[in-house]
């Protein structure tokens, strides 16, 4: 079963394509504009044993705002196509992962309920150009496309930067475990027999 996937997203305001393969070891070729953006996307593949290339360009002169939601929304609709009808998966994923003085855990439903918890307190050392709030946008729009309930959960931690890099590297991480297959579920891990 091939799990990859390929999206082009246009818009006036960014033209994406993501290529995706669920099980791959890794690879990546990120290229948003953003480099702390880039360098955030390269750690949730590497974590999550993705082979992922994210080609973007948008209207970063005015914000990143743009660039980083529409990046989600493509991730999400990459990861939904190569899921397919998500037979056969694990569905859950948590992890538990710090960065120097942080602590953050993510879980994952693959549940087609998209939804997004987003427990983040406003660090001590702020002042980077990719915010806490700008990731947020990321993640929901990733979670809504990708329908996935998604919950992160920050326990502490006074570096934004370290914040923001311990979701992404937790993320890759409880993807990684809930895309994982088991041979014992034949169809959809649910007691309805559909997600």
């Amino acid at each position: 079963m091939n799990r990859s996937s390929s999206i082009d997203r246009k818009t006036g305001e960014t033209d994406i394509n993501v290529r995706l393969n669920i099980d791959g070891k890794g690879e990546h070729e990120i290229a948003t504009g953003i480099p702390f953006f880039d360098h955030m996307l390269t750690l949730f593949a590497v974590h999550g044993f993705f082979d992922l290339s994210v080609a973007a360009r948008g209207d970063i002169e005015v914000d990143f705002h743009h660039t980083a939601e529409d990046v989600g929304l493509v991730l999400g609709d990459a990861f939904d196509k190569a899921l397919g009808d998500r037979k056969g998966i694990l569905r859950y994923g948590h992890a538990v992962t710090p960065m120097d003085e942080t602590l953050t855990a993510v879980t994952v439903d693959l549940s087609k309920r998209p939804f997004l918890v987003y427990n983040v307190l406003r660090p001590a050392d702020t002042g980077g150009n990719f915010s806490i709030y700008l990731a947020k946008e990321f993640f929901r729009a990733f979670a809504v496309r990708g329908g996935i309930t998604l919950h992160i959960n920050v326990f502490y931690g006074e570096n934004e930067h370290h914040i923001i890099e311990s979701v992404f590297k937790a993320l890759g991480r409880a993807l990684s475990i809930a895309t994982g297959r088991d041979d014992r579920i034949s169809g959809v891990r649910s007691t309805k027999g559909v997600l």
